[in-house]
């Protein structure tokens, strides 16, 4: 394991070397300095440029061992991020660190060493933009003010365990910052629309409270404080990220990156908010997750499960509460015919709580989907309202109504839902 630092021997980049100077000595793993060569100027000037190249490069990291730090250096020539990504792999980096782009530099260093980097790197890069914040963070002198990007993405899983990874290392401020567009969630909640399109009903904000909250929990650990906000949105997620950092003073701008190309890179929040913030940023692709072994473990503290009251999907039921520990919660669901009576239909849900489940404190609670005209559709808002960990359904039902629960419906959950998804076979005769 290891730290990669860019240098181009530039102001900017002297500074950027200094935190990874001090990261690198924080987690007690070797620096490897890097820069790398023009080869049209390698050409051009030959052995008397790459001499100074050369000594340019070991007085950088002669300094930079007096910070504590264990450097070696690396002269490459050849395309910047190309190169530095080859020397990430090749000795193992755990983190790619470079100056921010300047704000002088072209299109705002659209296509620049350190977009390219974003855009290609399999581990997360640090873009620095001001080093006093987080060297007097390394050196123990005070918290890091972090503004974590959070969304229900991969790359934020990856991201969030990277912010979780540095608490390890010294006190965080962490704002958890959710950026949404008010009529997506409508449509994914399967909520009513108010006339404003940015408006967030109560409802709707109860709902991404709790959800917000649940994406953030991972973060509680001992040393890392944490808050959420959300913010309601019609433009680019990056442009209200950039601003809320600078809203709230953080030394540090964290969001995962999903590697768009071409004009996906428009809407991409990485893209943009390394050339727009004005504080340092992270980005942390999903290839950044530790695998194996280091992932840490889901939990499923409440679960959804779905029955037509049929066999096979009252045995589904069992399953549900077997998956939740003590004090766990199991939403029971059906989709009712019209005409039928609500409290009647939760009785019948309620009478499905097996004794155990009761006598161990796991709860219950039913919820009664009225004359759904789409009722895949109805079960998948209804599990991402609940913010349930995981749905539970029968393979097939027996019932023979047009409109059963299972069977083929429970396909089509399992192809439009985000959630794990157990499926519970029916009982053998």
């Amino acid at each position: 394991m290891s730290i990669v630092c860019a240098t181009n021997f530039s102001d900017a980049a002297r500074r950027a070397c200094d935190v990874a100077a001090e990261l690198a000595r924080k987690a007690n793993v070797p620096l490897f300095l890097v820069h790398v060569l023009n080869p049209n100027s390698a050409r051009a000037f030959g052995p008397s440029l790459l001499q100074a190249a050369e000594a340019a490069l070991g007085d950088e990291a002669k300094r930079l061992s007096q910070k504590g730090a264990r450097v070696e250096q690396e002269l490459r020539t050849g395309e910047p991020s190309a190169e530095v990504a080859d020397v990430a792999r090749q000795r193992l980096a755990t983190l790619v660190v470079a100056a921010s782009p300047s704000k002088e530099a072209p299109f705002l260093g659209v296509g620049g060493t350190v977009d390219r980097l974003a855009q290609s790197l399999e581990v997360p890069l640090l873009a620095v933009q001001d080093a006093n914040a987080m060297e007097a963070w390394a050196r123990g002198q005070r918290p890091l003010k972090v503004v974590l990007g959070v969304d229900r993405s991969l790359p934020y899983e990856a991201a969030r365990e990277w912010v979780r990874a540095l608490g390890v290392w010294g006190p965080l401020d962490v704002v958890g910052a959710r950026v949404v567009w008010p009529d997506e969630e409508y449509r994914r909640l399967g909520l009513p629309r108010p006339m404003e399109l940015a408006e967030v009903t109560p409802e709707l904000r109860a709902v991404l409270d709790k959800e917000t909250q649940a994406l953030v929990t991972p973060l509680g650990t001992q040393g890392v404080k944490v808050r959420t906000v959300l913010e309601p949105s019609l433009g680019r997620i990056a442009d209200h990220l950039v601003e809320l950092a600078a809203r709230e003073q953080a030394d540090l701008l964290v969001v995962g990156t999903h590697h768009r190309r071409a004009l996906g890179r428009m809407w991409s929040v990485s893209h943009n908010a390394l050339r727009l913030a004005r504080v340092s940023v992270a980005c942390i692709p999903s290839q950044a997750m530790a695998p194996g072994v280091d992932a840490p473990l889901p939990s499923f503290r409440e679960v959804m499960v779905a029955t037509d009251f049929s066999e096979t999907g009252n045995h589904a039921v069992a399953h549900a509460f077997g998956l939740v520990p003590p004090g766990g919660k199991v939403y029971l669901v059906s989709v009712a015919e019209l005409g039928s009576q609500v409290d009647t239909e939760r009785g019948r849900l309620m009478a499905l709580v097996p004794r155990e489940a009761e006598a161990t404190g796991r709860r219950a609670q039913a919820e009664v989907i009225m004359d759904a005209e789409d009722v895949v559709t109805a079960l998948v808002q209804t599990a991402e309202r609940l913010g349930v960990d995981a749905v539970v359904m029968g393979t097939h039902g027996r019932t023979g109504l047009k409109r059963a629960l299972l069977g083929s419906t429970t396909q089509a959950v399992l192809s439009r839902t985000s959630r794990p998804v157990l499926l519970v076979r029916p009982p053998t005769v």
